[in-house]
């Protein structure tokens, strides 16, 4: 038996609850925080482009502030570009409109400009109720529907501010990102703490592709230098050359000069691997080759040979192929001969076929030179296309269904087209090439193209 007191219990006031609920309901708050910024940031790191990347980051900025359209504006503080402005939720026109405001009366222009009192977030949560905003920003806002507004800058180096009035001090000035609310509001404390450490870490993210972009783009430049400037003009053939440069500037090249007797030299090859010493190895082979088409244009095996002996001694390690014809259209005979080198395409109105070359081992794997020329005769109005093989291996398909799909985008050239070399390349690239880029790795290859259209 239990005994049961008869006496009452005095009530527990001023002794707190138990905070194990509010401790947990603050430890699954920030547990859900944690979860998702590093969702974002998965995301965000497997972007491998500087594109892909800002659009990213604007659509993870708008998902953590709570805000449903935006705008980002990329403007590198050292002046060395790219400048981009990309927008969420907002047409090319609704950006126009924003950027007619004067840059000096909005936070992100503020922030780009490196005025003073600048480079923390700030928050504009009633646009068109704030007086003190320049009337354009106020017109432009009730123009476009928005009635607020948060901005945050893109930094790197960006030190800790001491508080929410607090400039940081920045040592890399990247952009600035702005997120729109239809309506008047202003982000929590907390969605600030969360999209100012995305941003951070974002910043440094975009600043790795920043410098991979701009080595990309010196590489291309590069190699335009190191491809001819303008084709030469011969009577009774009409030349047009295109280059698709992969993102690793590969060794793709073409060259195309004038010989005594109105004689024409085309040639076309690709060196392996990529880089800086790829486009050396490719300004070396077409410097040769030019050197010996003067000398010994009229046999292309010999040039080639001597361009074999050149490889070896200067590129002991390295492999290349290469194709080289001796044109002369006043004739319209070709005599050509390649190494390693995929055959070229003669198209026109009653026939596209390819030329049948003798087979050969790449330059620079050859024991000795067995393949001999071939001669052969394009008919008035026909084109003959010389292409490298990163053409081939863009399209993602196998050798045989690449060469394929390479003769008929040849043979479907419309007949308005085949006047024009040019448009005759541009057609077949277009045709070959995958239009949605969905094979990505293929999409890492140099693409050359040299068609000559013979009357």
């Amino acid at each position: 038996m239990v005994p049961v007191s008869t006496h009452t219990a005095a009530p527990t006031e001023g002794i707190p609850s138990a905070p194990g609920a509010f401790i947990q309901d603050r430890l699954a708050g920030w547990v859900s925080d944690l979860t998702t910024l590093h969702e974002l940031t998965e995301r965000l790191a497997g972007t491998s482009t500087l594109d892909s990347a800002l659009h990213e980051l604007l659509v993870a900025g708008a998902a953590l502030v709570g805000a449903a359209r935006g705008l980002l504006v990329l403007e590198p503080a050292d002046g060395r570009g790219p400048s981009r402005t990309i927008g969420l939720g907002l047409s090319h026109a609704e950006l126009g409109h924003i950027e007619t405001v004067p840059r000096s009366a909005t936070a992100y222009g503020r922030f780009l400009d490196g005025l003073p009192d600048t480079g923390a977030p700030l928050a504009s949560p009633d646009i068109l109720g704030d007086p003190g905003l320049d009337p354009g920003c106020r017109e432009v806002a009730a123009r476009l529907g928005y009635a607020a507004s948060y901005t945050q800058p893109l930094a790197t180096g960006a030190a800790e501010a001491a508080g929410p009035d607090a400039t940081a001090r920045t040592t890399g000035r990247l952009g600035a990102a702005v997120w729109l609310y239809d309506e008047p509001a202003e982000p929590l404390e907390r969605q600030c703490h969360l999209v100012g450490v995305y941003a951070r870490y974002a910043a440094e993210h975009l600043t790795r592709l920043l410098e991979l972009e701009r080595a990309r783009a010196d590489a291309a430049a590069v190699a335009e230098e190191l491809l001819p400037s303008r084709l030469p003009r011969i009577p009774g053939v009409r030349l047009a050359a295109r280059r698709r440069a992969g993102p690793g500037a590969g060794g793709d090249w073409y060259d195309a000069l004038p010989l005594p007797d109105n004689a024409l030299g085309l040639a076309i090859g690709s060196v392996g691997g990529s880089g800086p010493a790829a486009l050396a190895a490719m300004g070396r082979l077409r410097a040769g080759l030019r050197a010996y088409a003067v000398m010994e244009g009229e046999d292309p095996v010999a040039v080639l040979s001597d361009l074999e002996l050149l490889l070896r001694m200067t590129e002991p390690s390295a492999a290349a192929t290469a194709l080289y014809a001796y044109c002369e259209p006043d004739r319209r005979t070709i005599v050509l001969a390649g190494a390693g080198h995929t055959p070229p395409l003669v198209t026109g109105e009653r026939r596209t076929e390819f030329v049948e070359t003798t087979l050969s081992a790449p330059l620079g794997m050859l024991s000795c030179w067995e393949a001999p020329s071939v001669e052969f005769t394009p008919r008035p109005g026909e084109t003959v296309l010389f292409y490298t093989d990163g053409l081939l291996r863009r399209t993602g398909d196998t050798r045989d269904r690449a060469f394929a799909r390479l003769h008929a985008a040849a043979a479907g050239v419309p007949k308005v087209l085949r006047q024009d070399p040019g448009a005759v390349a541009d057609h077949v690239l277009r045709t070959v090439l995958p239009a949605d880029g969905t094979d990505r790795s293929a999409a890492t290859e140099d693409v050359a193209v040299l068609a000559a259209r013979f009357d």
